[in-house]
């Protein structure tokens, strides 16, 4: 019969006596010696008390040691964490730290899977490798939260328990014995005995020794703990020095001030020769019309460095500060790649890392080339250099300083670093007030602006919604009462039709129509393209918004609701007599009808270079495309209120598209961007003519959003100038309202702004006019139509009308210029018979003097 070693230990549990007995006689100090390690003349022992005596103090000495000659923590922990599973037979052993992140509390690996035949360097965790436990999650979590140990005998039957990190590590965890590292009332730390090697679980006696030895790691734990809060203080008060320095921000308008002043009273503390500080571009995102060429394949993607928050790397402004010698500042605007301050790379590798970089000796540097002759004419050079990023509240890195040489001639230190690091962060603070200075600005102008449109502007009243919806008269109740099939059928009776006014035709003129019934054929094309009813559109917010819209054009010469409306009209028959409908889904047509009637809002009769030159306030809120931001902004501002949004019931994603198109089409009208997008989009023409099916063709173009978003901002300028192409007997009389309205325009500038206005806008040369006309006819519009009508041949007859305009014009310039020439010769003809007649008196003078 075998015996079983459960056998042996039920026995001797019950057998207290016989057991202590039996270990006296049978333990001897070479055994002893042999456990421990040690040599068998130190072992001097006669009893079992005297083993776990000599074993603890021996233990306790060694550990206490490590503490004194090791600063750091994790060594410690690590060698007090090996000794603790070997004592208690934990199959491993970890260390997780306390800390707060964003304001929540959390708990991190430091030390992991510690084993008693575990290296250190395979136990201690790197930040990016950390397992992190909220103090909700898990039963380490959990006795952070409760700040008590436990003794988890079967973890399946613990709530707490997460198995995540064994599936992560595949490993199996059975029983934990963990326990808190307190700091009076604070947790520090969390240690864990994960698995009973020799036993079903952790009994009370390993919970006891876990615990005593646990004390001895408690107090190192304690130690770095009282270290890292007495470092934080320090910085505290390095900080608070910086940040008594506040009372230099008396100049909220210019950063490079604000920073000279924040750096110039506290450069006592700085220690070195010189600074610089280069400030970076915060502009995140690009114009579509710089994004286009990339996505077209025309230019090559930015690959250079960038910041962690993604921006292109600019140093638009570098702010030299020199201390040695005559102290004196130099600032420099966009520097160029070579300059001192940047051609060493070291700026830009900060600004791409966000990593403090401490160079000890610039001339052996490998990684970045200082210069190596003298800067200055003192023969300064570099010799040692610590950069950090300018990081603002929001984590951006603004700008990057550099510090030069320090004044005793030895590297920086750590010292230097905090101190710098604390000023950077000081500076980083500052920058939002220039930046809220510019939004108090910006929100000033567009106080201005809004008051401007309250007191011009006015939404559709009561009683103007009444000449087109009259359910006063009908129904005796007002629109807002009424059902919508109730509206319908006065819109049925109000509505002029598709063939009335001709809307489907490029010719149509608006000569013969009210400004109300514009406003009517305006609702009726959103009846036509079918999206009234599709986007649940209100009928009293489309009547209400297209009578608003037509209010909100001004009463001047050109730009008014006439013009606006032409160009919406000219929108709705590209894309359905045009064809070009066929690319779009019928939310983006909505949107594109409505940008075209609201692309001139509230224009002011003068153009974009006027408000920049009067100073306008419009100018001073947008930098560039002025008019035609205002414009997306006041139509924005339309919609926005609910009785005028015609796009309120549709989806979020489906609102943040349509404002996308409206964006692009209303801002694309400026003509200074004409330029930029005629050559990719006579590439898409290029393209659509190697297509033989069409169908092909169309299911392409559909799904290319960039590509559609071209055509469609072509389209916006071919509305635009759709004027050039309408009949003879039209197209000459706008051409009038245009060059008056410019001629108003030069008038201002020549009596406002006491210049002389080009010829375009001088009313004095408007004999010129026809030239002028054929010059922007072949400079401008030709290439529009001519494109248009080879992307599609239903768009024929707006090239067709151009050609023929340009006969008219070129008619009446050489019938003005024949004229000019007989005037000139006829002048030229007197001045000759004059000048032979005074010859003649001459010679009878000469005659009878004689």
């Amino acid at each position: 019969m075998s015996v079983k070693s459960e056998d042996v230990k039920k026995f001797l549990d019950g057998n207290p006596d016989f057991a202590k007995s039996y270990f006296a006689r049978k333990l001897k100090p070479g055994t002893v010696a042999s456990m421990m390690g040690i040599q068998e003349s130190k072992v001097d022992l006669d009893s079992l008390e005297h083993v776990c005596q000599v074993e603890e103090g021996a233990i306790f000495f060694d550990l206490i040691k490590d503490m004194q000659e090791n600063v750091n923590m994790e060594k410690v922990i690590f060698k007090i964490l090996k000794r603790i599973g070997a004592l208690i037979h934990a199959d491993r052993c970890s260390l997780f730290m306390y800390r707060q992140r964003n304001g929540i509390a959390e708990l991190a690996t430091r030390l992991f899977d510690v084993s008693t035949t575990s290296k250190l360097e395979e136990c201690v965790i790197p930040p990016d490798s950390e397992i992190v436990f909220p103090l909700d999650v898990g039963i380490v979590g959990n006795v952070a939260h409760t700040k008590k140990p436990i003794n988890v005998k079967d973890v399946n039957e613990n709530s707490h328990f997460c198995s995540f990190v064994d599936e992560l590590t595949e490993y199996t965890t059975r029983n934990i014995l963990a326990a808190p590292v307190m700091n009076g009332k604070e947790v520090v730390a969390v240690i864990m005995a994960v698995n009973k090697t020799t036993g079903p679980h952790f009994t009370n006696e390993d919970e006891d020794l876990f615990l005593k030895y646990l004390k001895v790691g408690t107090l190192n734990l304690k130690i770095y703990h009282l270290s890292y809060l007495h470092s934080c203080e320090t910085r505290k008060g390095q900080q608070m020095l910086l940040w008594s320095a506040n009372k230099v921000f008396e100049e909220l308008t210019d950063i490079e001030r604000q920073f000279h002043k924040a750096l110039y009273t506290v450069r006592a503390y700085l220690n070195c020769d010189r600074y610089s500080v280069g400030l970076l571009d915060m502009t995140k995102e690009k114009e579509f019309f710089d994004i286009w060429p990339v996505l077209m394949g025309e230019q090559a993607p930015y690959s250079g460095p960038v910041t962690p928050d993604g921006r292109e790397i600019i140093f638009y402004k570098v702010i030299d500060y020199i201390l040695h010698g005559k102290e004196e500042i130099k600032v420099i605007p966009n520097p160029p790649a070579d300059h001192w301050a940047l051609a060493s790379g070291l700026p830009t590798y900060v600004a791409e890392s966000g990593f403090i970089c401490n160079i000890m000796n610039a001339a052996a540097e490998e990684m970045f080339t200082f210069q190596t002759e003298p800067l200055d004419d003192r023969g300064w050079t570099i010799k040692n250099v610590l950069s950090l990023p300018i990081v603002n509240k929001k984590e951006e890195i603004v700008g990057v300083a550099t510090f030069y040489n320090r004044k005793d001639g030895k590297p920086f230190d750590e010292q230097d670093e905090q101190l710098m690091e604390a000023l950077t962060q000081f500076l980083g603070w500052s920058a939002l007030n220039p930046d809220t200075y510019d939004k108090m600005n910006k929100l000033e102008n567009r106080k201005d602006i809004a008051q401007d449109m309250v007191l011009y502007h006015v939404k559709c009243r009561d009683d103007e919604i009444q000449n087109v919806l009259k359910t006063r008269e009908i129904y005796g109740r007002e629109p807002r009462d009424c059902e919508e099939d109730e509206l319908w059928q006065i819109l049925k009776k109000e509505l002029p039709g598709p063939t009335k006014f001709e809307i489907y035709e490029f010719r149509f003129s608006d000569f013969d129509c009210t400004e109300l019934d514009l406003v009517m054929c305006g609702i009726q094309m959103y009846y036509e393209v079918g999206v009234v009813k599709k986007f649940q559109v209100p009928q009293e917010v489309l009547v209400r918004f297209m009578y608003s819209v037509s209010k909100g054009y001004r009463r001047i010469t050109y730009h008014n609701w006439r013009h606006g409306f032409n160009v919406g009209q000219t929108m709705f028959t590209l894309l359905t007599t045009g064809k070009l409908k066929r690319y779009y889904t019928d939310l983006e047509v909505m949107a594109m009808i409505t940008a075209g009637f609201l692309h001139d809002i509230d224009h002011r009769g003068t153009n974009n270079l006027y408000q920049v030159k009067s100073q306008n306030p419009l100018a001073k809120l947008h930098g560039s495309s002025i008019l035609e931001r205002h414009h997306l902004e006041f139509g924005k501002f339309l919609l926005g209120d609910e009785s005028l949004n015609i796009f309120q019931n549709l989806n979020r994603r489906q609102t943040e598209h349509v404002f996308h198109l409206i964006d692009i089409a209303i801002i694309a009208t400026d003509l200074a961007l004409y330029f930029k997008k005629r050559t990719m989009f006579q590439k898409i023409v290029d393209l659509s003519e190697t297509y033989e099916d069409e169908k092909k063709w169309v299911d392409f173009m559909s799904l290319e959003t960039t590509r559609k978003e071209i055509v469609m901002a072509m389209m916006m300028t071919a509305c635009d100038l759709s004027a050039i192409t309408k009949p003879w007997e039209v197209q000459s009389k706008v051409a009038l309202s245009v060059a008056a309205e410019f001629w108003e325009q030069g008038d201002l500038e020549r009596t406002v702004l006491e210049q002389q206005p080009i010829p375009m806008m001088d009313r004095n040369k408007a004999a010129e006019l026809p030239k002028l006309q054929c010059g922007f006819i072949d400079f401008v519009c030709t290439f529009v139509y001519k494109e248009f009508s080879r992307f599609h041949p239903a768009i024929q007859p707006m090239f067709d009308g151009i050609l023929n305009n340009r006969k008219e014009w070129k008619a009446l310039q050489e019938a003005y210029e024949a004229k000019l020439k007989a005037a000139e010769e006829e002048a030229k003809a007197k001045q000759e018979a004059a000048a032979a007649k005074n010859g003649l008196n001459n010679m009878l003078y000469f005659v009878f003097y004689f």
